[in-house]
């Protein structure tokens, strides 16, 4: 029997893995965890992804996160049109600048100056400099799972101990470098007050995301943030919210508006984008005011405030501000979505990201969430992409529900999960 002809997605992959490390531009694109290779992707829009053979897929990787209207939204496609006609960058201020940073600052309480830049990463790296400059610290500290992007001081997992420094996850991080970084267990607040009671006039920072998404979804524990902020306080180290992933995703505002914590440096990106490259890092002002020109804290970077992701941001978060009935609405399908496990699997939720972690035990942690059968989940994956649904290619990562989802769109997914045979 001759097997059947290679997909066009299968050809242009292997055309990329000639060009490109792994065939893939980031990590988790990659599909070896889940087997074969991924859809390339042709044309989206609304909660539909459409790839180079015509498959169609129910799409809950958004972009992994920032598309909360779907893709393609009319009012982010038009003001990226009109955007661009003017001039795709200048290398020069522009107002559009100015009324984002007074956008962010409007909901986010916290952010009393922004310093936009072009990614997630830069926005935390740029946090993190801050906050040494700021102290006159070296040592920060990371909780276990969380992912700040790929800068060398937050490439780093856990010593031989709990109250160790951390050593490199990748090659290219000195070690010298990563002793600075102290990893702990998330939602371990007693782990970080014996930290601070040891060290803490080492500590420039801690940062945290205030749900974690990059172990896959875990809330913080109550009191955990609560925790963090009054020990911070006391100890003179800075607070940095990662809502990367939560900011505008969970409530308009972020994570601490829901939370009602006040930390003194955030970092943003992807929402704020409205799907193009974009990011953000901003808080207290006389720690913003470090930053160079205005301080000696230097940071700097050629396309930050590009004109087309600032238009793009700009019309989405608008939307956001003026239709406070899309967030009602993404947590009723969410929570319809995940009505569809009830008894099966451990499902964590907050807002409209969700994970599924195959195991029934509560996952709170990353080694509560390494417990997960990620071979089942494989096969799972695997069943839902044939039957149109595109999943993150990971047992660790979000879902996202966004505002194009339709109950009848969450209605099919939840079918083909009730009728799917969990082990």
């Amino acid at each position: 029997m001759s097997r059947p002809p290679d997909s066009r997605s299968q050809l242009v992959f292997r055309r990329a893995l000639k060009v490109i490390p792994g065939g893939v531009n980031s990590p988790v694109r990659a599909y070896r965890a889940v087997g074969g290779a991924p859809p390339f992707i042709a044309a989206a829009g609304g909660c539909r992804i459409t790839d180079l053979d015509g498959r169609s897929y129910t799409d809950y990787v958004g972009s992994w996160g920032p598309l909360i209207l779907g893709h393609a939204p009319p009012e982010v496609v038009r003001a990226v049109e009109k955007a661009a006609a003017r001039g795709t960058s200048y290398g020069a201020p522009t107002e559009a600048e100015v009324e984002m940073a007074e956008l962010l600052s409007a909901a986010i309480p916290s952010l009393e100056k922004v310093r936009l830049v072009s990614s997630g990463t830069e926005a935390c790296m740029s946090a993190i400099r801050l906050a040494r400059g700021f102290t006159g610290r070296d040592g920060i500290v990371k909780f276990e799972g969380c992912y700040h992007g790929h800068a060398d001081a937050l490439l780093v997992k856990a010593g031989s101990g709990a109250a160790t420094f951390g050593v490199p996850t990748s090659p290219g991080v000195p070690a010298d470098l990563a002793r600075h970084t102290q990893v702990l267990p998330y939602n371990d607040l007693e782990a970080f007050r014996s930290l601070v009671r040891k060290r803490g006039r080492d500590l420039a920072c801690v940062i945290v995301e205030p749900v974690a998404g990059n172990m896959g979804v875990v809330p913080p524990a109550p009191g955990f943030l609560e925790g963090l902020r009054e020990a911070t306080e006391r100890a003179g180290i800075l607070l940095v919210f990662d809502e990367v992933i939560t900011g505008f995703r969970l409530a308009y505002g972020g994570a601490q508006n829901i939370f009602r914590i006040r930390p003194d440096l955030t970092c943003l990106g992807k929402i704020i984008g409205g799907g193009l490259p974009v990011g953000a890092y901003g808080g207290r002002a006389d720690v913003m005011s470090r930053v160079s020109p205005e301080g000696p804290v230097y940071q700097a970077g050629t396309l930050s405030g590009n004109p087309l992701a600032v238009a793009a941001g700009l019309a989405q978060l608008r939307v956001l501000r003026d239709r406070p009935e899309i967030y009602a609405n993404l947590e009723e399908l969410a929570a319809r979505l995940e009505a569809a496990f009830e008894g099966r699997l451990t499902v964590n939720r907050v807002g409209s990201m969700l994970t599924a972690f195959f195991t029934r035990k509560p996952v709170s942690d990353w080694t509560s969430a390494a417990r997960s059968d990620v071979k089942a989940f494989a096969r799972f994956h695997a069943s839902m992409r044939k039957n149109g649904v595109l999943l993150p290619p990971s047992q660790f990562e979000a879902w996202f529900v966004s505002f194009a989802h339709t109950k009848g769109d969450i209605d099919r997914t939840a079918r083909l999960i009730s009728a799917y045979r969990f082990p």
